[in-house]
């Protein structure tokens, strides 16, 4: 699959994307004791840490999650794109654009039952391609479990299944739901092997110290020690980090790369496109550390923008589209003409007047997209073959279907 061979199951697998799940967030509650199943896993399986795909958000790490390969290879490098065709921004909210198929699909179309179960309905639509809906093929969200349909979905009454009314959108409860809900498929014999994508909500909003987010990874750690109880393989990783990206007065740190751009080059000499911009905005308010710029015919040239962001601070780095492609396996299509990359802390926007940070509802901006968000978790609730270790001394995100499948001890 996507020029790597996988095992099948023996026994019951669950992969689970904790979305936003900074380092920062295990450590500090690992520390104070607070998860015992994680704990479990670091004591007697696999606890490091891995690189997440670029850019760090959740639709491209998903993607590259499930096909086991970066973004390069299965065609999407942003929640958000400019068709170049049409000059239409596009949302990605289904499987249109993932062009490789997945190692979910295969599973269970090789006889193992899979289930998917995410947070937002986004990523059921476009991680559930190719899956053969039905005794071997489910795929929900919490998001919209009340629509889940057997002929559609591969189960009906999802909330009667897990026994909890369907969550709030913006809530910690969504992801825990989608936890629940892998947990009864599990017990009801529905699937062998689940993945469940969670929500950012959490982590969008509180620190990692914060008694909201250690409350969160508790109720979390709780259910990730049910799934191990009942004898599921736990492999864990995150699509992304966090950072926050405020003032210390509290205040947005933002550069407008459009603003900087218009006052430099002139009115539509540039379009700037957030690719973090999806349907769950309220979380990040379309502010991260990643941006493209399209430069209008006949305008400046991407060395005379590079020059000029190059000066701005704020701006960890600038570089062409084609050198982004090549420095971090992006989607050429996708990309613009010159790519640009916030410094540590620092969020990245278009124009102030095209943001609406009423949004944050007064919250600290903490939001992801750049070069420092990549560090995330690499958790297995069974050791590691130090054969697999030693031919992955850093892995990437992408690598946890073959870590479980192919690289995990026998119990």
């Amino acid at each position: 699959m996507n020029g790597r061979s996988y095992r099948l199951p023996t026994d019951a697998i669950t992969v689970i994307c904790l979305d936003g799940w900074d380092p920062a967030y295990l450590e500090h509650s690992l520390a104070a004791e607070e998860l015992p199943a994680i704990a479990r896993c670091v004591a007697e399986g696999f606890h490091g840490q891995a690189v997440s795909a670029m850019p760090s958000f959740t639709n491209p790490n998903n993607f590259s999650l499930v096909t086991g390969v970066p973004p390069a290879g299965h065609g999407v490098s942003g929640n958000t794109y400019l068709d170049r065709a049409t000059g239409q921004t596009v949302m990605v909210t289904g499987d249109a654009e993932l062009r490789a198929p997945t190692i979910l699909a295969a599973l269970a179309n090789a006889g193992v039952p899979v289930a998917i179960v995410t947070a937002k309905d986004k990523l059921r639509r476009a991680l559930a391609k190719g899956l053969p809906i039905g005794a071997h093929g489910i795929a929900v969200s919490a998001e919209r479990a009340a629509e889940a349909r057997l002929e559609t979905h591969g189960i009906a009454d999802l909330p009667g299944l897990v026994g909890a009314p369907v969550p709030e959108q913006y809530s910690a409860e969504l992801s825990l739901f989608v936890l629940d809900a892998g947990l009864a498929l599990l017990r009801a014999g529905r699937a062998r092997f689940l993945y469940l994508s969670l929500s950012d909500y959490v982590q969008h909003r509180h620190a990692p110290e914060a008694p909201e987010a250690r409350e969160f990874l508790r109720a979390a750690d709780q259910r990730i020690g049910a799934l191990m109880a009942e004898g599921a393989l736990v492999a864990a990783t995150a699509d992304h980090g966090m950072t926050d990206m405020a003032q210390p007065d509290g205040s947005p740190h933002i550069v407008f790369i459009g603003d900087v751009l218009e006052a430099h080059f002139g009115i539509e000499a540039a379009r700037v496109i957030c690719p973090i911009a999806d349907p769950f905005v309220r979380h990040h308010g379309a502010l991260g550390g990643f941006v493209r710029v399209y430069l209008a015919e006949g305008g400046p040239t991407p060395e005379a923008v590079i020059a000029c962001l190059q000066q701005v601070p704020g701006i960890h780095l600038a570089i062409t589209g084609a050198q982004a492609c090549a420095l971090y396996d992006l989607v050429p299509e996708m990309e613009g003409d010159v790519a640009v990359f916030g410094a540590r802390g620092v969020a990245l926007g278009a124009r102030a007047s095209e943001h609406d940070l009423s949004q944050l509802a007064g919250e600290r901006l903490r939001s992801h997209g750049g070069l420092f968000e990549r560090a995330v978790p690499f958790l297995l609730s069974r050791p590691l073959d130090p054969a697999w270790q030693a031919a992955h001394p850093v892995p990437h995100n992408y690598d946890i279907f073959d870590a479980a499948l192919n690289g995990t001890q026998a119990p």
